[in-house]
């Protein structure tokens, strides 16, 4: 399988500089090994059509804030689902209360807090992007820790004071079947959350 070139601006975000040859469509980066927040930054600040999302773990202000610059963008459609268990903690649920607050009828068309649809977690963690043809997915929730956020990609410098990273995956992916099946599956999780009205 020939490698896909779409992933190859990842690289930069690896310390290596460079994917390993013969990785196809799909590539794997780690936390606190690869700069991961930078990698999730890079695909939420590209896309230019629509980005579909489900989030376990959501407490990254500076992603929140890239989502939000797609909201004012009316060419781009945003959907994002998040878990009920985790939208109810303290930091998560200040930066949901200040999304709603700027544009409630944007909120409430485009964003869902749901469970599962036996009453359990929503764990599914990753999002489509619809220009970029890439999705990614993965273990990786969105925080400081979990993503491994400051990590320092050079050997002669160090990690700040206090650095802390989570053993983390996170998936980047060009394959266009895998990336369809994920789309279906995040519209059928959001829907079932909006029908729910879990909140």
């Amino acid at each position: 399988m020939i490698d896909n070139p779409a992933l190859q601006v990842f690289a930069q975000y690896t310390p290596e500089q460079k994917l390993t040859p013969g990785y196809g469509d799909t590539y794997d980066f780690y936390v606190g090994h690869d700069n991961v927040h930078g990698i999730l930054l890079w695909l939420l600040t590209n896309e230019k059509k629509q980005f579909k999302g489900n989030m376990f773990g959501f407490d990254d202000q500076e992603l929140n804030d890239a989502i939000l610059a797609m909201f004012k963008i009316p060419s781009i459609h945003v959907q994002l689902s998040l878990d009920k268990s985790q939208a109810g903690g303290v930091h998560e649920a200040a930066i949901l209360k200040a999304d709603q607050a700027q544009d409630p009828a944007d909120f409430a068309n485009s964003f869902t807090i749901l469970q599962s649809a036996t009453h359990q977690i929503s764990h599914t963690k990753g999002g489509t992007l619809a220009s970029l043809g890439l999705f990614f997915n993965g273990s990786t929730n969105w925080s400081s820790s979990g993503e491994g956020t400051g990590i320092s990609l050079k050997a002669d410098i160090k990690n700040p004071p206090g650095y802390k990273a989570q053993n983390n995956t996170l998936t980047v992916s060009a394959n266009p079947v895998r990336l369809n099946l994920f789309n279906v599956e995040l519209d059928v999780e959001h829907n079932a959350g909006l029908k729910a009205k879990v909140v």
